[in-house]
């Protein structure tokens, strides 16, 4: 039998897990939506990557709890400059994005 130490332990680690695997999935679907912004807006997405700045609960639409993600990258209009872009997701939907 298990005691509750053990019990919360794995509880803990399942979260750490499940936050760990789904914040993976939300940091791919970010790139692929500033990439996509990016080409349609015709300037580099630097770096090919997202990086993330700031994570926090919050509501959906629907009123269930998720986490917000805020993700930061760098694209360049002109090939010789560094301009911020940032990308908000709201589970595994983009709230905003910012070029």
């Amino acid at each position: 039998m298990l005691s509750w130490f053990e019990i919360i332990s794995v509880g803990i680690l399942g979260g750490l897990f499940w936050l760990w695997f789904d914040s993976t999935r939300v940091h791919e679907i970010a790139v692929q939506h500033a990439r996509s912004q990016c080409d349609l807006k015709e300037v580099q997405f630097l770096d090919a990557t997202v990086s993330l700045a700031r994570i926090k609960p919050a509501r959906d639409e629907n009123g269930h709890f998720t986490l917000q993600r805020t993700y930061t990258f760098e694209y360049s209009d002109t090939g010789n400059d560094r301009q911020p872009g940032s990308i908000i997701m709201l589970g595994k939907v983009v709230q905003r994005l910012t070029i």
